[in-house]
């Protein structure tokens, strides 16, 4: 669904999915796979859930905001935020049964995470390790409670990548942050850093 402007549901829960099937696993999928599509300074908020069957949730094209929606269960990556500047907010609610990454960040500018609930997930945030062209890219991530998690933040240290996190509550999560060396040629990149004091405490 291409969305420009806001989409608000104002009553009830609304689910949105792209039908049974839709996930094929650990592939990595475009704007065809999205259930929502969102355009340069949209805002997707209130009730809005992206159901089990898809293949990707939400794909910003530029720089977005997103409040109180659900991703009742992750394929591949949750949110994939291409903005090349600017601040995305992600407020409210959550996502669980993410295999891979909730949020992966392509593009540049500043994203920040708050009020958010995460359960079974390979990373919460990771910026993207082998982009063709990569940025420098900063995190903020308050208030979040995680439950049987792998890693909260993957940065790429290499780039400039800044992460901080205020006010979190972590269960059964393995790595706070890890560094990475991120690439622009297309192989996965090398993992630096494992669970050290590389995220800014507040």
């Amino acid at each position: 669904m291409n969305v420009k402007g806001m989409f608000d549901v104002i009553r009830g829960k609304v689910r949105y999915d792209q039908g049974k099937g839709a996930c094929f696993g650990r592939r990595e999928g475009g704007d065809i796979d999205a259930v929502f599509l969102l355009e340069d300074g949209v805002t997707l908020k209130q009730n809005v859930v992206s159901g089990a069957n898809q293949a990707e949730g939400v794909h910003y094209q530029g720089f977005c905001n997103i409040y109180n929606v659900w991703l009742e269960d992750v394929c591949e990556d949750g949110i994939i935020l291409c903005q090349t500047s600017g601040t995305t907010n992600i407020v409210g609610r959550g996502a669980k049964n993410a295999r891979n990454n909730i949020i992966q960040h392509k593009g540049g500018g500043a994203v920040n995470v708050s009020s958010y609930c995460v359960q079974d997930f390979g990373k919460l945030y990771r910026t993207c390790g082998n982009c063709n062209t990569q940025y420098k890219r900063v995190v903020n991530i308050n208030d979040v409670i995680a439950k049987n998690g792998k890693v909260m933040v993957g940065i790429n240290s290499n780039f400039g990548d800044v992460a901080t996190s205020k006010n979190n509550q972590f269960r059964g999560v393995s790595s706070v942050c890890d560094t990475f060396q991120g690439n622009t040629n297309g192989k996965e990149p090398t993992t630096l850093t494992v669970n050290k004091a590389n995220t800014k405490y507040v």
